[in-house]
């Protein structure tokens, strides 16, 4: 029986899904994780406890794992355990992206400077160190502008900014959220830096693939039909096929393309976030890894093969040749948190999934739990998923789902009398 390891910052609801396709292929997977001091052996499959924070260390405990157990390959899950795969992958001598590759896609500074070394359109940049007064570069910068933290994902502390006072503020709240123990404890170095760069206006567009000897397979591309201005950019709608003219289609799958090989990544899943402005893609960013969360659910493969089991077939060397997305348009909605507080349920999921069109609803939020919007969050609610023959209908689905959900927040503790 093959055996491959599972790189994740959590043995949640992605790792989950990884398991049950691992299980349902005859693989051994391995879970190397920086959970495992707090849990005993999550999966009693001898997890491998690491720490991100440390990616050589990490990728020395993997080796000395894998030479008592050999494996024939790794999936990273996240921008962190993808590092410690590719450095634990070259030293094992096995196929996977670069170390260089996995460790400027995981900083957004390095990867707009692969970008620009690329010859790629590239925005206006600057890094700035979170501990500096930011004064003195006001006066210079191209408003409107984004802050961003260098190392973390999903739009978590991106703020966009329209003149210096906006910028003082979004400043000071970025440098508050990367201080905070979850942050620095997780992201080392990056911790230490914001990037700032001009904004760019235009509709976006993700791109999931999965990289072999360095080509890219174009797996879905998505749209995002939900403007993304600012001043906070929470992703809400994914939507494939993306409704794009074809020439902007290939504009964006040749930006993609160009992006992998500026980073160096060989072999492994990818996800790109790209503007297009009017028939130009310019690169947000590229992750190293497969889409987060439960949003790989939208896609399907060949006779209904999930992207999980596509990936894990893609790590013991199958040949995807041939697998294509099903025909179906498809989407997620994630459900945004409109507010902090306290969840304290949600109704109308029987009417929401008897939308015509909705597959399922996973409401991931967990009762009593602090609910924490962007961009100091870092959740959502839930998930919505849909099917159907267009992507206009899809959209529709969703939204007509989540418009019959009722989610309960408490934003105020009662008064005790």
């Amino acid at each position: 029986m093959p055996r491959l390891v599972l790189l994740s910052n959590t043995t949640g609801y992605q790792a989950g899904a990884f398991r049950q396709a691992a299980g349902g292929l005859g693989i051994a997977l391995t879970l190397a994780t920086d959970r495992c001091h707090v849990l005993e052996d999550p999966w009693r499959d001898g997890a491998i406890p690491v720490r991100f924070e440390d990616p050589e260390g990490a990728a020395r405990q993997i080796v000395e794992f894998a030479r008592a157990n050999p494996i024939a390959g790794m999936v990273a899950i996240g921008d962190p355990p993808a590092l410690t795969a590719a450095l634990a992958c070259q030293q094992l001598g096995i196929d996977y992206h670069s170390p260089e590759g996995a460790r400027a896609a995981g900083n957004k500074f390095l990867a707009r400077e692969s970008y620009r070394e690329a010859g790629l359109p590239t925005p206006w940049y600057a890094r700035l160190a979170v501990a500096e007064d930011p004064e003195p570069v006001l006066s210079g910068l191209p408003f409107p502008c984004v802050l961003k933290p260098l190392g973390l994902s999903a739009s978590r502390g991106v703020i966009r900014v329209d003149d210096a006072a906006e910028f003082r503020a979004a400043f000071a709240r970025i440098r508050a959220l990367l201080g905070s123990p979850d942050v620095r404890g997780r992201k080392g170095e990056s911790a230490d830096w914001i990037l700032v760069e001009s904004f760019i206006p235009g509709r976006e567009v993700a791109v999931e693939g999965i990289v072999t000897r360095g080509r890219l397979k174009v797996l879905a591309v998505f749209d995002k039909p939900d403007p993304l201005d600012g001043p906070f950019f929470e992703e809400t709608l994914y939507i494939t096929p993306a409704r794009i003219d074809p020439a902007v289609l290939r504009a964006v799958v040749a930006a993609t393309e160009r992006a992998v090989q500026a980073l160096d990544l060989r072999q492994g899943p990818m996800h790109a976030e790209l503007r297009i402005q009017g028939s130009e893609a310019c690169l947000l960013e590229v992750a190293a890894r497969p889409i987060g969360g439960l949003c790989a659910r939208a896609l399907r493969f060949g006779a209904g093969m999930p992207l999980e089991e596509l990936i894990l077939r893609h790590a013991l060397r199958e040949s995807l040749e041939g697998v294509e997305r099903e025909q179906a348009a498809a989407g997620v909605m994630m459900i945004p948190i409109p507010r902090e507080g306290v969840f304290e349920g949600v109704e109308g999921l029987e009417a929401a999934a008897a939308t015509p069109g909705v597959e399922g609803i996973e409401i991931t939020a967990k009762l009593g739990q602090k609910l924490v919007p962007l961009p100091e969050g870092s959740s959502y609610l839930g998930f919505i998923f849909a099917r159907a023959e267009t992507p206009d209908s899809v959209e529709r689905a969703l939204r007509g789902a989540h418009e019959k959900l009722r989610f309960g927040i408490l934003t105020s503790l009662p008064v005790v009398p």
